[in-house]
């Protein structure tokens, strides 16, 4: 029986006028600013850069300048405060609110200045999934299972989140890792990604979200050699919101194997604690 075609990709359906080729300038400057701030800690190169490639935007293009203005709002928003892992209270709201406002900031001046609709949260398609989605669904924390231990053993990176030995530090851990799941879909994916669809095919935009968002990861504790997991994860999601349409289903993803993560790490740092895995 033949199966449904694909959710049409929701982001040409926002698009602007023509974006001129030069305007891939600007916005791998916006990325570019992401990795200085979030990968090298390097504030005031990072900010200059981002107001340099914002102002080069506004020289391409009006449309294709409030739209980097809007992601640029959500990176200085987060560069405000540091998101390494951490558990303690302050930490845990601080970083909180700085997410949520990296969010929230930019659909309200979307909203409430520009006028407009760009930034949405399609959470269905409408359309049922078919056999490849729930094998991969499937798949994804197979694969977390088989591949994250061995990352954060191996590399050390399991050192970037503290060693939590109380419940309650546990729990507030738990939370917080699904919590930024969600968040990295609401504005990597709905925000970032589909601004920059809006004026670039599926691959320029795909790869200039995936430039944020490894720096986002990168910051917060996905260090040594993470990228070569976290830069296909963050290609994958661009491209399976592009193919489904639906922030439930890549959030759906994202958050199983963010359970894997969770585990992984309390498993490094107590051996035997959790044993499910293989190293």
């Amino acid at each position: 029986m033949a199966t449904s075609p694909p959710a049409p990709d929701p982001a040409p359906l926002l698009a602007g006028p023509a974006t001129p080729r030069r305007g891939l300038l600007p916005a791998a400057g916006v990325s570019a600013s992401a990795y200085l701030l979030f990968g090298l800690q390097l504030a005031g190169w990072g900010h200059g850069l981002l107001a340099l490639s914002l102002l080069g935007a506004l020289l391409v293009s009006r449309e294709i300048a409030k739209d980097l203005l809007l992601i640029g709002l959500g990176i200085t928003i987060i560069s405000t405060t540091s998101v390494k892992a951490d558990v303690d209270w302050d930490r845990f709201f601080a970083i909180g609110t700085a997410l949520l406002l990296a969010v929230a900031v930019p659909l309200l001046v979307d909203r409430l200045l520009l006028r407009r609709r760009t930034i949405r949260f399609p959470w269905l398609s409408g359309r049922r999934w078919n056999r490849w989605q729930w094998g991969y669904i499937i798949a994804v924390p197979v694969l977390g299972w088989l591949l994250l231990p061995f990352y954060f053993i191996t590399s050390g990176a399991y050192l970037n989140w503290p060693h939590i030995t109380d419940a309650g530090a546990l729990g507030r851990f738990l939370v917080g890792v699904n919590f930024v799941g969600t968040w990295d879909e609401l504005f990597f994916i709905c925000t970032c990604f589909v601004l920059l669809r809006r004026h670039f095919g599926l691959w320029p935009a795909n790869l200039l979200q995936a430039i944020i968002f490894v720096s986002f990861l990168w910051e917060l504790g996905y260090q040594e050699w993470g990228p070569l997991l976290t830069a296909p994860f963050a290609l994958l999601q661009g491209w399976l919101f592009t193919r489904t349409g639906s922030l439930l289903y890549v959030l759906i993803v994202h958050l199983l194997f963010d359970v894997i993560v969770f585990l992984a790490i309390v498993h490094a740092h107590n051996p035997g604690a959790i044993p499910i895995f293989l190293i």
